[in-house]
């Protein structure tokens, strides 16, 4: 509750919080709020303000507005909206003298009405920061155009600190100076900061890697051509949406992982995916957009050749031929190579292990279409070419050795090792369905 929003209101005036609430709902939304029994009733019956997460006291009559004073007093009390009646006799619940009192000795603002309400909304706002880490050469948008939108709608919310990253330097490191400036702040000052990544999947799972395991919430908003983190979290692709995502304030916990030092929050892939990739360049996104990748697949199929690869999870060690293994931490349906199982589980402590060894292409072809289908119905393939496997824990080894793709990235290495970071991130999403 540190740092709560208290909505109060007169009987009289309940309907005139109940608009303003409306008028400013994206914002206070992210806000922890508390209120009396009372007033919780009225606002769950109303639809404007039915999904508010609400913190409820005492009503009115026995003493929600004592406690709120008092929580005034102890500190855990941002800002008091109280929308009083002024005909109301003196010591008429909600008690504005008592109300006064505890706010000016707490040094807490006091809002009676809309235009005061909306002046502490906005102090509030200078409370609560964002740094917002933009890539200016994702997407095919006008990067500009998108900056000033994002800011346009964030920024009557929150303090927003725009870094651009560069081309010459790993948005990784970036954000890993950034979280060391933050986690320095004295320990008493207000948490109320957040990392917001606007960029391709590139971008996003740089950034989120340094921030898992901070406990700094993380902002997603999409800019790129697949923009998979997005997806697999349910975050819009759209800029306004993705933007409203953030103010609304729900969090999704979800696990990241490390291949030997990188983080990793999607998936990793050896032989047809990292060969997939490699061949997707920037300038055939930019041309093709998502087709970039149906295109460098099709090529990535004819050339890909089968090789050995030796697993150990547990001790255990599997030896096989293979075309393709992808490791998921976190995918959509659109990353076929990863759906085993008909879905990754981005929350669940494992990570989704899929591997494809077909004998010839046409097999191989036949693979790809029951991880399409397994992605549709969400559920685990039987095709005989492909296994799946869930691990918090696997070595892999390579004969020949195969290209790796870690979160869009190619790379090289053999062996590799995984590992997954439960409950690492915090993630600003929707709300699911139950």
């Amino acid at each position: 509750m540190t740092h709560a929003l208290v909505l109060l209101a007169s009987a009289s005036r309940a309907e005139a919080l109940l608009e303003w609430l409306d008028r400013q709902l994206a914002f206070v939304a992210g806000l922890p709020l508390v209120t009396t029994a009372d007033l919780a009733d009225r606002l769950q019956a109303d639809p404007r303000t039915m999904d508010l997460p609400l913190r409820v006291l005492p009503s009115l009559a026995d003493g929600g507005d004592i406690l709120v004073a008092s929580q005034v007093l102890t500190g855990g009390v941002a800002a008091v909206i109280a929308f009083l009646d002024p005909l109301d006799p003196p010591g008429t619940p909600p008690d504005a003298r008592l109300l006064i009192r505890a706010c000016d000795l707490a040094a807490v603002p006091l809002a009676l009405n809309p235009a005061s309400a909306d002046l502490a909304l906005r102090g509030l706002a200078h409370g609560r920061s964002a740094y917002l880490l933009f890539n200016p050469v994702a997407g095919q948008g006008d990067p500009n155009a998108d900056l000033a939108l994002i800011r346009s709608i964030l920024e009557p919310q929150l303090l927003v600190t725009v870094l651009l990253t560069q081309p010459d330097s790993d948005p990784a490191v970036q954000t890993l100076e950034l979280v060391e400036l933050l986690q320095t702040r004295p320990a008493g000052e207000p948490g109320n900061v957040m990392i917001v990544a606007c960029g391709g999947d590139g971008t996003v799972s740089a950034v989120a890697g340094a921030v898992a395991g901070t406990g700094i919430p993380l902002g997603v908003i999409p800019r790129g051509t697949a923009n998979a983190f997005a997806a697999a979290l349910g975050i819009p692709t759209d800029l306004v949406a993705a933007c409203d995502t953030i103010l609304a304030g729900h969090t999704h916990v979800v696990d990241a992982a490390r291949c030997n030092d990188v983080p990793m929050v999607l998936l990793a892939g050896l032989g047809f995916e990292a060969g997939m990739v490699d061949r997707a360049t920037r300038e055939l996104k930019a041309m093709l957009g998502p087709l970039a990748y149906v295109l460098a697949g099709t090529r990535q199929l004819v050339a890909q050749q089968p090789f050995q690869a030796r697993i150990e999870i547990d001790g255990a060690i599997t030896e096989l031929q293979a075309v393709a293994i992808t490791v998921a931490n976190a995918a959509p349906a659109t990353s076929v190579l990863a759906q085993g199982f008909g879905q990754v589980i981005p929350d669940d402590g494992l990570l989704e292990v899929t591997i494809a060894s077909p004998a010839t292409r046409l097999q191989g072809i036949n693979a790809l279409a029951s991880l399409m289908a397994s992605a549709v119905v969400q559920s685990a393939t039987t095709h005989p070419d492909l296994l799946c496997l869930r691990a918090r824990r696997l070595t892999i080894s390579t004969d020949p050795p195969q290209k790796l793709v870690i979160d869009g990235e190619i790379l090289e290495a053999d062996p590799v090792t995984f590992t997954c970071q439960p409950g690492a991130l915090t993630v600003f999403a929707p709300l699911r369905a139950p």
